[in-house]
């Protein structure tokens, strides 16, 4: 045999010589979850590791993250019921939870980065991501809303805005309205291909934002669609997006490919809470070694293409190469 490939795995050093694809910390985006109070600290039942913060809290949380080598962090506040409607005001509260714990995170580290979530679900009474009216999401409506809260958040000091509504034109109706404004610097990253999935489960534990009626597969897109993927991006990028994300990521690895072959800007691809939940499950049954499913995990989402991961495993990964460089 002339060519062997065993010869290109026979050590460590070999392995690592020729290894084509790598892992960073810099590369990895940290979900993390606000709730209102001091002092308060409560574990997501299903995310086992995972924190809903008071922004006291939070703040040594992101300081931890920081030193660590996280540089970017995805806050998602999480609010009583009280504070919800069907307009999704609090949204645009520029004295809300939100914008507060936004600018105290950007006055504590100026030197992180903030990706800020655009849709109306967690402050919508309604459970969706836009305006409902006699059972329909609405569109257009929808989106004065969403410039409203985009505007409120770049204000507060959001570096890049994730639209993750789903609703058509939104990124183009963002752009203008930010760059109107004078929010040129201001980032869009959109959830491009966003799928009505069942893998948000736990997500919407921490957050208590399930529809109360219906679901969001008007909005969301159809797991079995593909070619449906490359549209949605295809405008997106014609109506001036930054980067564009692809969401769950483990089950849409094809997806991400699809679009990292296809558009000369940064891919993105959220690792989701169900994603995370059933590894860490299956690890705590003993069913697997969660650390190297945890690693693989990743490895494959970068090979698929994602130049970016939204992981609730970053700090667990970011703790590892502390004592393991690069993967």
């Amino acid at each position: 045999m002339l060519r062997r490939p065993r010869r290109n795995r026979k050590s460590s050093a070999i392995r690592d010589l020729v290894e084509e694809t790598q892992l960073s910390v810099k590369q990895l985006i940290f979900p993390i979850f606000i709730i209102d109070g001091d002092s308060q600290r409560e574990e997501v039942k299903s995310m086992p590791g995972i924190y809903r913060y008071s922004i006291d809290l939070l703040l040594e949380e992101v300081a931890a993250c920081r030193d660590l080598g996280i540089r970017t962090f995805a806050p998602f506040p999480a609010l009583t019921d009280d504070k919800k409607d069907p307009f999704a005001e609090e949204g645009h509260n520029p004295e809300g939870l939100f914008p507060t714990a936004i600018r105290q995170i950007k006055e504590n580290f100026p030197d992180v980065s903030l990706m800020t979530d655009i849709a109306m679900d967690p402050y919508s009474s309604d459970g969706h991501d836009g305006l409902v009216r006699d059972g329909e999401i609405l569109n257009d409506e929808t989106l004065e809303i969403l410039g409203k809260m985009a505007l409120t958040q770049a204000e507060a000091g959001a570096d890049i805005l994730g639209p993750s509504d789903m609703m058509d034109g939104r990124v183009g109706y963002l752009r203008n309205l930010l760059d109107e404004h004078g929010y040129q610097q201001v980032s869009i990253m959109s959830y491009t291909a966003k799928y009505a999935s069942a893998f948000y489960g736990p997500f919407r534990d921490a957050l208590d934002s399930a529809p109360k009626s219906g679901d969001k597969k008007t909005y969301q897109m159809n797991p079995a669609n593909r070619v449906e993927a490359l549209m949605e991006a295809e405008l997106d990028y014609e109506e001036g997006v930054d980067m564009l994300m692809v969401k769950p990521a483990l089950a849409y690895l094809d997806i991400i490919r699809s679009l990292k072959d296809n558009f000369p800007i940064p891919i993105a691809a959220y690792q989701v809470s169900g994603e995370y939940a059933m590894i860490k499950a299956a690890a705590a049954n003993g069913w697997l070694d969660g650390e190297k499913a945890m690693l693989e995990s990743l490895i494959s989402i970068r090979r698929a293409g994602a130049d970016i991961i939204l992981t609730y495993f970053a700090k667990e990964y970011a703790i590892l190469q502390t004592h393991l460089p690069d993967l």
